[in-house]
């Protein structure tokens, strides 16, 4: 076992909201405590259909300190899931599983693997008193019951201390009041229009397994501990061979207006060509950085067309990173035209679970590409609703302040603005340890690990955004850069010089499977449409 204590960790400067809320209950029978919680937004909407995002948890008691069994039990409603424990400086070593009851038909899926490749950011986010550790999240659609097993191993020789399951429900958003509601509207965020780079590729890879309806129910295990129905969770791990498919029936929103019209949840978007973008650059930024960040951001003149509505509006005057709004780089009055991007406000951000302020970056140096793991059996109908999910785990759970990712890409090939403070700007996000205060991060949603094979359209998407992120800072997306690791990531040690592709994947600066190997296979062709998109800058 690893040493347990308290960790050391830096006040955030800001206090933070308490989200675990009155309503602990003993589930009658299970020995499990069920603690409510709440985002800030009240428990029902306002009279419109619409609802917030909430999540509440079961922590995981046990007298034996190497294992945890919760059986199956009946839950509040949530469609995504993952384990977290008290102290994020734990690394967690061993096997989480868990199984969910599909809230439409009762049916029981099969064990599914979390993965364990999260950490805080190296930032002073990550040192708040609140941060958890915590699994990757799994999106299994609507869902009222769980079953999880969780074993340590390795040089682990017991389960971190307070391990819960976090269950989110994403809550509904409604068009019209205030946002775009689930629709992936085409209000955009002052850059684009909001509609996909490009139409989805609907031809399956070589290694796309046959999408099904019908999940298949299983027994549950006699032994709740047993973990011989699947293996490890941990980075070197491989799910169950049979991958559960996630809810047969879509949430109750309209599919996006701006994505394509989309199939039966399971299968791949609709044949479609390539749209072209929707425009062209006017130029490199006039005030292009050059090297390595410098102590002071560069200044210019306030952008000519309208900021998001997320952005400070005061001048740039102080040193970056920083907490303030007022030390964002401004960008270039002829930065090039943006890729369609929906907006937080598009997508139903609860902005009221962001506590503190953005911080800013120099400039942004590189981009890490991510996936977001769990599942591919999604319709693009339900993207803005995992983003949601996200945004609340991220917040509740991990105890961040805000999404980690700075940009959402689904398979519809439709970009999501993640992490707030601008997606002109170089907005310090939660996405790569070690190199976040460099970089951009952009999460493709599906795993590309374990047979997804990313779209035509994810990957032109994932090329547009680095393109144009890159070219707004001079930067070259088939280029490399040297970078100086901020910690030990697994492959490189603090103060290490990592010599990186300027669009690289999560693997190449933290020790992950992330961004899955389809994903990381098709990065040369990625950074290669990058180099000929028409966002990049000169062309």
């Amino acid at each position: 076992m690893s040493p347990r204590g308290a960790r050391a960790r830096r006040a955030n400067g800001k206090k933070r909201a308490v989200w675990l809320a009155a309503g602990v209950v003993v589930l009658g029978g299970t020995g499990v405590t069920a603690v409510a919680v709440s985002g800030g937004g009240e428990d029902a909407g306002p009279g419109d259909g619409s609802r917030p995002a909430k999540a509440h948890v079961l922590a995981l008691d046990g007298k034996d300190p190497k294992r945890r069994a919760l059986p199956r039990t009946e839950t509040q409603t949530f469609s995504l899931i993952g384990v977290s424990w008290e102290d994020s400086g734990d690394t967690f070593e061993g096997t989480a599983q868990i199984r969910t009851r599909k809230a439409a038909t009762g049916e029981w899926s099969e064990w599914r693997d979390l993965d364990f490749d999260v950490r805080a950011p190296e930032s002073a986010e990550g040192d708040a008193s609140d941060v958890r550790g915590a699994s990757e999240p799994l999106w299994v659609g609507p869902s009222d019951g769980v079953e999880a097993r969780v074993v340590a191993d390795g040089k682990e020789t017991a389960v971190p201390d307070a391990l819960r399951l976090d269950m989110i429900d994403p809550g509904k958003t409604v068009k019209g009041k205030g946002n775009g509601g689930d629709k992936g509207s085409g209000k955009g965020n002052g850059k684009g229009n909001g509609k996909p780079t490009a139409s989805p590729d609907a031809t399956p890879g070589p290694s796309d397994p046959a999408p099904t309806d019908a999940p298949t129910t299983a027994a549950p295990s006699a032994d709740p501990g047993d973990t011989t129905g699947g293996s490890g969770g941990g980075e070197g791990s491989q799910p169950p061979t049979d991958e559960p498919t996630g809810s047969a029936s879509a949430p109750e929103e309209p599919a996006p207006s701006t994505a394509p019209t989309e199939s039966a949840p399971g299968t791949d978007p609709t044949e479609g060509t390539p749209d072209e973008p929707t425009g062209a650059p006017t130029g490199a930024p006039t005030d292009e950085p050059t090297g390595r960040p410098s102590a002071e951001p560069p200044t210019s003149e306030a952008p000519t067309d309208p900021t998001p509505s997320t952005v400070p509006t005061e001048e740039p005057t102080g040193p970056a990173p920083t907490t303030d709004p007022s030390g964002a780089p401004e960008p270039s009055a002829t930065a090039p035209t943006a890729p369609a991007i929906v907006s937080r406000a598009d997508w139903g951000a609860d902005e009221s679970l962001v506590q503190d302020p953005p911080a800013y970056l120099n400039k942004v140096d590189a981009v890490f590409v991510h996936h977001t793991a769990g599942t591919n059996d999604y319709t693009c109908a339900d993207s803005p609703a995992i983003i949601r999910a996200i945004l609340t785990f991220h917040v509740q759970t991990n105890g961040w302040n805000d999404i980690g990712y700075n940009f959402f890409v689904d398979k519809c090939g439709t970009v999501f603005e993640g992490r707030a403070g601008g997606v002109d700007r170089p907005v310090l996000g939660a996405h790569t340890y070690g190199f976040n205060s460099y970089s951009s991060g952009i999460s493709l949603l599906g795993d590309y690990e374990n047979g997804g094979t990313p779209t035509a359209a994810a990957k032109q998407a994932i090329a547009d955004l680095a393109a144009w992120k890159l070219g707004l800072h001079g930067v070259d997306p088939e280029a490399k850069v040297t970078l100086t690791a901020a910690a030990d990531t697994g492959v490189w040690t603090k103060g290490q010089a990592a010599t990186l592709n300027t669009v690289s994947g999560h693997r190449d600066g933290y020790a992950t499977l992330c961004p899955g190997a389809s994903l990381y296979s098709a990065l040369p062709g990625i950074r290669s449409a990058a180099g000929n998109s028409p966002y990049a800058t000169g062309n």
